[in-house]
């Protein structure tokens, strides 16, 4: 089991603080560019609605971010990697349902991807409009701010194939200087109207929520304060967790900092509408309005591309995991973890210039954002509760208490939120997508196991020593392995038995019998072996971690090589008339591939689910891809699926009345 990175990581510096600020917060850090303006909208501006939005800006920060997240949350370190399949890797075992509450989560985290980018970006680029001479050209929704948009998207997408290693390492120094700015401009407006402060008094959001005309509804507008939160805990890989917890308070101390400078320049307009004006970019300088908004977009890209790389590493989980079809997944750099996944790449890319050509504005995305997110955050909190309980040993009344808090919170912004699905019904196909493909792939794959049979290997042992050593049966392999899902080392499937002694049996001087576990932490690789027949059947069990990429046939040959020359187990490379020709051992892969028979009387939901089942199998990658094998020492075989066969009715002889010459 690999831990040096994870102690490596865990040490608090400078530069690992800075990589914290770089990929933690960017998606978090860039939302002072659109909640205050999102909260006040197009309504006339008051004091209830200046104080009352930092009021709840303030507390929603302090319970979902700092208190959920920050405090709770990262305490689900699964050897130093985070995010909702990690956390389910951590509880899985301890409910039979949890896999519905993992594919929520993670389905809207993904359809998260094709919101941020866009409107963090869409949102910068429209500060330009305020620029002199620039500004005619630069209009929310214009096809100028339109293209530009879509143009750093394109490029943001086009350049995660080979990697961002380079790249990621400007991303600490860019994000501090960002901060800073946050904290500076937001002070300097703070100054001039320091009663603004009081706004942190919890009374003012209660006012706000209750007593504000539909003030309740605006908990949607609040709520985009806190969307980076579930990728704060999806990036945890890239940094530990001190390093995590030391940088929130910087940063958030800069983000309050903004948003209350904001909220002190809006009271200066009381009784007016923004009519278009972003707070954000009012409070700067104008001699530094241009500098600050090429800074805001470099952090928008940043956020994004934190998002993006998130989104590769879930899916990688995903498929690990078995939530998800096997797809081609790259390592661009030798930077452990980073991987680039180019169907959902494709993906990603398409849905993000959907987004922004239907929308076009920043503020038409704002009304669209939010309601993935939170149900992304429901779904950890329940997961959460079974690791309070059963990894920490929490009490089931403090576990209870914890969760009504949160629950109450987020089911607060999920009713404030739902209001929005009219302006984002489009988007919900591709969330169902998704959601369909991860259910189906799961619920599928669980199905079609559970026709799978096993029989014992003890009963064939005697048949298959008889068949090693019948030199009259040509030989296959000197080495035969088989890939079996089998746990038990005395079980074996059943379809492996009736390949060895098919019509054709396959002779060999050893069978193996190889089976790939995956395990609950990321980056275990390790095997154990069983001899079940002396010097002529062998059980290997590869224990791989859910980040680690398959390459089975490396894995075999590596440990194969070892045992040839471990005298305990007296092992052939190849027959004694093979040797003179080479020395290299010889070994073929055999791989069984299974297909829904059209002999079968299924329920609906098992024809619905098999056959979607294997139309996504048929999409994917295949599995001597998938495991890691090489065409040249591969067998396939393929063999129907017969889950309820048919009754056949008796076909009964008639006389023939053919006339024979």
């Amino acid at each position: 089991m690999e831990t040096g990175p994870v102690k490596r990581r865990s040490q608090v510096t400078a530069a690992s603080l800075l990589v914290a600020l770089g990929i933690i917060y960017g998606d978090i850090g860039t939302s002072p560019l659109y909640v205050i303006k999102a909260i006040v909208g197009d309504r006339a501006i008051d004091p209830v609605l200046a104080y009352g939005g930092v009021s709840c800006i303030f507390w929603t920060l302090f319970f979902q971010t700092t208190l959920k997240y920050i405090f709770l949350t990262l305490k689900a370190d699964n050897q130093g990697e985070g995010g909702i399949f990690s956390l389910y890797a951590l509880v899985r075992r301890h409910g039979k349902k949890l896999a519905i509450p993992t594919i929520l989560g993670a389905t809207t985290l993904l359809a998260d991807g094709i919101i941020t980018p866009p409107i963090s970006v869409t949102s910068a680029i429209e500060g330009l409009s305020m620029v002199n001479g620039i500004g005619d050209w630069i209009k929310p929704g214009s096809v100028f701010t339109v293209g530009t948009v879509i143009v750093i998207l394109s490029i943001l997408f086009f350049v995660q194939r080979y990697g961002t290693q380079r790249i990621g390492s400007s991303f600490g120094p860019v994000m501090a200087v960002w901060f800073v700015m946050l904290f500076v401009f937001g002070c300097r407006q703070i100054i001039h109207h320091p009663e603004i402060l009081s706004a942190l008094h919890p009374r003012y959001a209660y006012e706000l929520l209750v007593h504000y005309p539909h003030g309740f509804w605006l908990l949607g507008a609040v709520f985009l304060c806190t969307t980076g939160a579930e990728a704060l805990y999806s990036d945890l890989g890239h940094c530990c967790v001190r390093n995590i917890r030391i940088s929130w308070g910087f940063v958030k101390v800069s983000l309050m900092a903004s948003y209350i400078g904001q909220a002190s320049w809006v009271l200066h307009d009381a009784g007016k509408v923004l009519a278009g004006r972003n707070p954000f970019f009012e409070i700067v300088p104008s001699g530094l309005l241009l500098p600050s908004i090429l800074l805001a977009t470099a952090a928008t890209i940043i956020a994004s591309q934190a998002l993006v790389s998130g989104s590769f590493t879930l899916i990688n989980e995903a498929m690990n995991l078995n939530f998800w079809p096997r797809v081609d997944v790259r390592q661009p750099t030798e930077s452990k973890g980073q991987v680039f996944v180019p169907s959902v790449n494709t993906l990603l890319w398409v849905g993000c210039l959907l987004m922004v050509l239907y929308f076009r504005e920043s503020a038409h995305m704002e009304a669209a954002y939010g309601f993935s997110i939170t149900i992304a955050m429901m779904m950890t909190t329940v997961l959460l509760g079974y690791f309070l309980r059963y990894r920490l040993h929490w009490s089931p009344f403090l576990v209870g208490a914890t969760l009504f808090l949160f629950g109450t919170v987020e089911l607060s912004f999920f009713v404030a939120n739902v209001a929005k699905i009219r302006e984002r019904w489009m988007f919900l196909f591709f969330e169902l997508f998704i959601f369909f493909v991860m259910y189906i792939w799961y619920y599928g794959r669980k199905v079609n196991n559970r026709f799978t049979s096993f029989v014992e290997t003890g009963k064939y042992i005697t048949d298959l020593l008889r068949l090693s050593g019948n030199r009259e049966v040509p030989a296959v392999a000197t080495h035969l392995i088989y890939l079996t899902k089998a746990n038990n080392r005395h079980e074996v499937e059943e379809k492996i038995i009736r390949s060895i002694f098919s019509r054709q049996p396959k002779r060999a001087e050893v069978y193996w019998l190889l089976h790939i576990n995956r395990t609950s932490q990321p980056y275990t690789l390790e095997y154990d072996i069983s001899e079940l027949a002396e010097g002529k059947l062998f059980k290997v069990n590869i224990h791989a971690g859910f980040r680690v990429k398959l390459r089975s046939e490396a894995y075999f040959r590596k440990l194969l090589l070892q045992l040839l020359e471990d005298p305990h187990y007296h092992l052939p490379r190849k027959p004694e008339s093979w040797t003179r020709y080479g020395v290299e051992p010889d070994y073929k892969f055999v791989l069984i591939e299974k297909f829904l028979s059209v002999e079968n009387e299924l329920s609906f939901r098992e024809e619905f689910l098999l056959t979607q089942y294997f139309f996504l199998k048929r999409l994917g990658l295949s599995d001597e891809r998938a495991f890691g094998l090489d065409k040249g020492d591969l067998m396939t075989e393929y063999v129907p699926l017969v889950v309820h066969p048919p009754r056949v009715p008796e076909l009964h002889r008639i006389e023939s009345n053919i006339q024979h010459l």
